[in-house]
């Protein structure tokens, strides 16, 4: 957008540190003219190109060497951003109120997760199925694309697939939701279920390229995938000019290696964090490997980021702009969905969360360099599984003690249980559910153990019980996430 272009020319006329880093994309203090589209019939596949003009006497510098042989460029990304408008949202970017008070800074939310099939993947698939119709015309409209993905990658392409008149096969691992299965089929898309994970499916729809002649479109390190992701980064400046710093969920790293070329390149000053999940830190080992390497991936609530090795075009772009990556627990993950939810309305999955998990009190971004910054966060996906949410509803109410498991030795005569929820009662806990023990105790033969699951408002509530149950002489075994069973006596 013309908006876009004022950043860029601004950055280069008026900041020297500026000038250094969007040349790397423009070349040498660039006159960079408004966007026009190559002459044809005015559809999609008709690509702008980006027309410079070199200011003469002026030399390129390393940085301009380094970055331009990257993968993805600036220019990719622009060209990506006119290529794709007409068929994809322009999300909303706006303030959350409840969040910048919890956080202490200004928060913005980037919602992606509003795309017609739910996450941000719609960008790149678009733009990379564009991509292989202007290269290879009408004959990738008879061959067609295919990809192995679980989920979002699969639905975005299934369906700009059948926009644009391109047949999309899609091979899911045994383990894909069924509701994901079905949509795609749906969206007109070819379904071949083989593999028990995600890597066993991507080699079994690598033998179909050969013997069907399709197209393979790697969800999250193809160049035109990465540069449609990036279409988000100027979407974020120019909903949010005055942008600190951008914390981006890393998976195959696809969307950070895209959204912060394009953050950087408009805007060198802000940061750009990205966050993992412990249990599957693939660009994280990537960067202390200085490249792509394979980890062992243990399930995560933020299933969508589970990619055992980021990458290779994605890495090499990433690193380059990326400021810091950091880790987010499990934990934290229930937590900013629960927050969503809660304070926004927002149904998001664990991955499209895991920014707003490192910026929540305790996280590994609640820092204090950050408090009061204006922060932009993508909120990448919203389609979890029905299953799937009630199971994170409680495990961040358990993390937020609101939900609280404990195990009460009690009486086994007439009466024992009824004055121990007669306890509960008057300290205003809601018994959500209650187990009567009697084989495994072996300590007193008139005794018995009753496990309790209670609903609370929050810690002060659940230390209030705590103390009045060890007042009242009950030995309790009280369960926490974070320092597992404690024995009170």
């Amino acid at each position: 957008s013309s908006r876009t272009f004022k950043w860029a020319l601004k950055a280069i006329h008026t900041n020297a540190h500026t000038n250094q880093k969007v040349r790397a994309f423009f070349g040498a203090n660039p006159r960079i003219r408004p966007f026009s589209a190559t002459k044809g019939s005015g559809s999609d596949l008709d690509t702008p190109e980006v027309q410079v003009e070199m200011i003469p006497g002026m030399e390129d510098s390393n940085v301009f060497s380094q970055r331009d042989s990257l993968p993805v460029t600036f220019a990719d990304i622009s060209r990506a951003n006119v290529a794709i408008r007409s068929g994809i949202k322009r999300t909303t970017c706006e303030k959350s109120f409840f969040l910048s008070e919890l956080i202490g800074a200004n928060i913005f939310l980037k919602t992606e997760f509003r795309q017609f099939t739910g996450s941000f993947k719609e960008r790149g698939a678009r733009n990379a199925i564009l991509h292989h119709l202007r290269e290879q015309g009408g004959s990738f409209k008879e061959s067609g694309a295919i990809a192995a993905s679980a989920g979002n990658h699969a639905l975005a392409l299934a369906y700009h697939g059948q926009q644009l008149g391109v047949p999309v096969t899609v091979v899911m691992p045994t383990v894909a939701p069924l509701a994901k299965v079905d949509k795609c089929r749906k969206f007109g898309a070819r379904i071949i279920i083989e593999g028990a994970h995600i890597g066993e499916a991507k080699l079994f729809a690598e033998t179909l390229v050969d013997s069907e002649g399709l197209t393979y479109i790697n969800g999250y390190d193809d160049p035109p995938i990465v540069a449609g992701a990036g279409t988000m980064g100027i979407e974020m400046i120019d909903d949010v000019p005055c942008v600190d710093a951008v914390v981006v969920p890393v998976g195959g790293a696809g969307l950070i290696a895209g959204v912060s070329c394009a953050v950087k390149t408009l805007k060198p000053d802000v940061k750009v964090y990205g966050v993992e999940p412990i249990f599957c830190a693939s660009f994280s080992a990537a960067l202390k490997a200085g490249k792509p390497v394979d980890i062992a991936v243990t399930p995560t609530l933020a299933d969508g980021l589970a990619v055992p090795s980021v990458g290779p075009h994605a890495f090499e772009v990433a690193r380059h702009y990326v400021d810091e990556t950091v880790l987010c627990s499990e934990k934290e993950i229930s937590l900013a969905v629960l927050r969503l939810i809660e304070n926004e309305k927002m149904v998001v999955e664990g991955g499209g969360a895991a920014g707003l998990a490192a910026l929540l009190p305790g996280g590994a971004l609640d820092r204090p360099e950050l408090k009061g910054k204006n922060i932009i966060v993508p909120l990448c996906g919203g389609n979890i599984d029905t299953t799937v949410l009630g199971r994170v509803i409680d495990r961040g109410l358990a993390a937020d003690n609101r939900l609280c498991n404990f195990t009460a030795t009690v009486s086994d005569r007439p009466g024992g249980i009824a004055r121990l929820t007669q306890l509960l009662y008057e300290n205003n806990a809601s018994i959500k559910d209650i187990y009567h023990e009697r084989a495994w105790l072996h300590s007193n033969v008139d005794q018995v153990q009753v496990k309790c699951v209670v609903e609370l408002q929050g810690k002060g509530h659940a230390d209030s019980l705590l103390a009045a149950l060890k007042e009242h002489g009950y030995p309790v075994e009280w369960k926490t996430i974070e320092e597992g069973t404690k024995l009170f006596d």
